[in-house]
């Protein structure tokens, strides 16, 4: 099953930010968001994505610094989002590693086509290096290429729902998912049955991952949100 490309939203304005991740999700692309540099960070620090989008202009540090310290550690490629009288910080942008750059105010439209044109660059073993190799759950430990569950040296059984809901969850992970959502993913017919059956596989996912399924501590109830994944 191919997942869809995970990109990070960094802007300081709520506005943009939601107007992006709604856009960017009805084309099919998994998105996240920061508000700023700080937050980033520690977004950054639990997940990988496939492309950034960098607003330059924010308070304490801004994209030009960030895309800078990020380059020291990873390649996700990354778009800067500047202000459109901005020509130092677009070359600045550039000379700090970012991979390209769109000018403020912009066509959602035209974001699309620059962060589609971008990822086509993107080598595809270069695009499957920035998904995170091993989720770690207490003493479980999760390889995301195998899709297969390991305590200590013993592998852990799973079904192939619960092989197809690890690889949900890991893609977003840290991100709640909702319970209509996975039922799409697991390529189910709609309805409240089947949501009812979803709730019936994570009860018996958690009996794998959870040493107590009745206090889950990595496979998260978030009232009203659904379901998340929350790795060590």
């Amino acid at each position: 099953m191919e997942l869809d490309p995970h990109l990070l939203i960094v802007d300081d304005d709520e506005r943009i930010r939601k107007l992006l991740q709604k856009y960017l999700m009805r084309h099919g692309f998994l998105v996240s968001a920061a508000r700023d540099a700080a937050h980033a960070r520690r977004v950054l620090s639990g997940l990988d994505f496939d492309l950034i989008v960098l607003d330059v202009m924010m308070p304490g540090e801004d994209g030009v610094a960030l895309t800078k310290s990020l380059r020291e550690e990873r390649q996700t490629p990354i778009l800067l989002l500047t202000a459109a009288s901005e020509t130092d910080d677009r070359i600045a942008g550039l000379k700090a590693g970012a991979d390209d750059y769109l000018a403020k105010p912009f066509e959602p439209q035209e974001l699309l086509l620059r962060i589609n044109a971008i990822l086509r660059r993107v080598p595809q073993d270069e695009q499957a290096a920035v998904i995170p190799k091993v989720l770690h759950l207490g003493t479980l430990r999760y390889d995301v290429d195998k899709s297969e569950m390991w305590q200590g040296d013993a592998r852990v059984r799973l079904t192939s729902t619960e092989v197809q809901l690890m690889r949900i969850f890991s893609k977003r992970a840290g991100e709640p998912i909702s319970r209509s959502e996975l039922v799409e993913e697991l390529g189910r017919d709609g309805g409240q049955s089947q949501e009812r059956a979803v709730d019936v596989q994570i009860t018996r996912l958690r009996r794998k991952v959870e040493a107590d399924p009745k206090q889950p501590r990595y496979l998260q109830t978030v009232r009203g949100a659904g379901y998340m994944l929350q790795p060590d």
